[in-house]
């Protein structure tokens, strides 16, 4: 339970009511799910007061890598461009016109290296929230249940019927249960995530699946960790 993501406020609710036995199973694999398809298509939309951003591109779930393209939106083109990161780091390849899709293999130069930040960043909380969608085991069912995640009710995504739940309490921390909304499908795949980060005025929304998945390729000169 404790890598379920929990950070800010949730938004909404149909419900709650607490999850069945089958409803907690899908939650808990639902993190598993991701890993076991290897990757996913992504799309991150970040919130910011003077516009926000959007990172279309793919995550490997299995060497904790993402690579795409990011866009403002309601605002310049400054922060256009490449980016690829990991939990630790993020190379980022400003382009004037950025493309709507990032290119399969990452051009061999133009990148510029930082460390991802833990905090301050709403693109990097962003981004490792994405990251950490995906795990190398189920979570536990039994204590999602009994620490606070529930039903909120169901919806369509791209045509999929799916079920809203929220997420449990975070370790050591009462009263954070419903901080982060899941729509998944009927066998565990996650379809959508929406979690509030801090100050900013709207949540992160995590989209899968909006179009085929790409291997994530490493920026020429970098070896990401198997």
């Amino acid at each position: 339970m404790a890598a379920f993501l929990v950070a800010g406020r949730g938004s909404g609710a149909d419900g709650p009511r607490p999850l069945t036995t089958d409803e907690a199973n899908r939650l808990a694999i639902t993190r598993f799910r991701n890993y076991q398809a290897r990757g996913r298509a992504v799309t991150i939309t970040v919130p910011g007061a003077a516009g926000g951003l959007a990172v279309t591109g793919s995550v490997d779930y299995r060497r904790k890598v993402g690579y795409g393209v990011v866009h403002g939106t309601g605002r310049d083109t400054s922060s256009d461009g490449l980016i690829q990161w990991t939990p630790t780091s993020v190379r980022v390849r400003p382009m004037r016109d950025a493309p709507a899709h990032a290119p399969a293999s990452p051009p061999s130069s133009g990148w510029y290296d930082r460390p991802l930040l833990s905090s301050g960043s709403a693109l990097d909380t962003s981004l490792s929230i994405a990251l950490g969608l995906g795990g190398d085991r189920p979570d536990n069912a039994q204590l999602l249940q009994q620490n606070g995640a529930a039903w909120r009710g169901r919806e369509q995504v791209d045509g999929r019927r799916v079920d809203v739940m929220t997420g449990p309490s975070a370790p050591g921390r009462s009263g954070t249960a419903g901080n982060v909304r899941y729509w998944i499908g009927s066998d565990g795949t996650m379809y959508r995530v929406r979690v509030s980060v801090g100050s900013q005025p709207e949540p992160v929304v995590i989209g899968f699946d909006t179009r085929p998945y790409v291997p994530v390729e490493p920026v020429p000169g970098t070896t990401p960790a198997q």
